[in-house]
């Protein structure tokens, strides 16, 4: 019995207090009922014991990241930066407790001290250097559309299409900024670039921890959209859709924000966009976390590929719309090299396969990135697509595929 841990004398109220200060406050609602770890996309992964009730007890407590062993230290801060901020456990929560804010606020109390992942460290450095996360030259962030002639954005113009920092700079993933411009180009709709006027979106930093970065980012770019009188912006991440949506709001940011499967599926109703080249491929669609149990939007991406002639749409039994696994990358992961076996995109990936598609369609880059990384580690046979580059695809009845 002597040495039994006594936890009520190794309660710290000041780590609690600027805990619940920093957006914590929801753990008081939990009331330990277990659901939100059977839905974690840990639970899946099973090599990593992940309990996220234990976070909002660690919370009123004051016990999260208050070790001052340096090993036990570690070992925290690996734990608190598992959360891939997918929601799932916000989703199913009978009280909506918003389990992701409990954790920022740890990871904010960490990134203040230096006591986060060295890899974060050097992401959030590049964004706050150079606006992006690759740490790419900013002035290159608009050279995928010079050879499709798309200029800067002026206040005359329909919309500011914003296409993220994966897409501006990545060689693959540039197609698919490509291929939703030239379906913008296809629906006669009027829209520009800000270029390197613009910087990253910040979310992932801000859900790393690191806030007072973010804050310089989204008033940069808040300041830019509103110089250049930016009234619409469409994304091609869903992650740069709830900053800009439900985020930037909070610092002056007045202008609407709409994802490219909600618009294109929009032009595709009004008659702007027509698929007519046949894909008789069988497809399934990952619903992204950030789209879709974020953001609610589910049908418009699968709408798009229903449009598509020949394509047969699949969909993973158990594991689609809110219920759809984390590709893995959310919250700073997509920058975290997981041990082999402890990879969420790995489970994903198999899920997908299983269903019998040749064509995996995503939304959103990070999905994008991850499960063509995986795809490739895990030798299969099995495209991976976003649905703008599928839609280009029909369209464009002259491209060859």
């Amino acid at each position: 019995m002597a040495n039994k841990k006594n936890i009520v004398a190794e309660i710290n109220p000041e780590i609690r207090d600027a805990l619940v200060e920093m957006g914590a406050v929801d753990a008081y609602k939990c009331y330990q009922c277990g659901k939100c770890a059977s839905v974690c996309p840990w639970f899946q992964v099973g090599t990593y014991e992940f309990l996220v009730f234990r976070f909002p007890l660690e919370t009123v407590l004051g016990l999260i990241a208050s070790s001052e062993d340096k090993d036990e230290l570690a070992r925290e801060v690996d734990k608190i930066y598992r959360c891939v901020g997918c929601e799932a456990c916000v989703d199913q929560c009978p009280l909506g407790v918003e389990m992701p804010h409990i954790l920022r606020s740890a990871r904010r109390i960490l990134v203040d001290f230096g006591s986060y992942p060295e890899n974060l460290k050097s992401v959030v450095q590049k964004i706050h250097n150079v606006g992006n996360p690759l740490g790419e030259p900013r002035e290159n962030r608009g050279d995928w559309a010079k050879e499709l002639l798309i200029g800067d954005y002026s206040e005359n113009m329909e919309m500011l299409y914003f296409a993220c920092c994966l897409p501006s700079y990545d060689n693959r993933i540039r197609n698919v900024a490509r291929s939703t411009a030239g379906l913008l180009k296809r629906a006669g709709v009027s829209f520009g670039i800000l270029g390197q006027k613009e910087s990253c979106c910040g979310e992932a930093i801000r859900r790393v921890g690191a806030e007072k970065v973010f804050e310089e980012t989204a008033r940069s770019n808040i300041d830019g959209f509103k110089e250049a009188n930016v009234k619409m912006a469409l994304v091609s991440s869903p992650h740069c859709l709830v900053t800009f949506q439900k985020e930037y709001p909070d610092f002056g940011g007045e202008f609407k924000a709409v994802h490219a499967t909600e618009f294109l599926w929009d032009c595709i109703e009004r008659g702007k966009i027509v698929p007519k080249k046949s894909l008789k491929k069988k497809v399934v669609y990952h619903d992204p976390c950030t789209l879709g149990r974020q953001s609610g939007i589910y049908d418009p991406p699968r709408n798009i590929l229903k449009s598509i002639p020949g394509l047969e749409l699949l969909e993973v039994e158990d594991f689609s719309r809110n219920l759809s696994l984390c590709c893995g990358a959310g919250s700073g992961a997509l920058w975290i090299d997981w041990p082999k076996g402890e990879r969420m995109a790995d489970i994903r990936v198999k899920q997908l396969v299983d269903t019998g598609a040749e064509v995996i369609a995503v939304a959103c880059p990070y999905c994008l990135q991850m499960f063509e990384e995986t795809v490739k580690a895990m030798n299969l046979d099995i495209e991976v697509k976003d649905i703008s580059e599928l839609l280009y695809e029909s369209v464009n009845e002259n491209q060859d595929g």
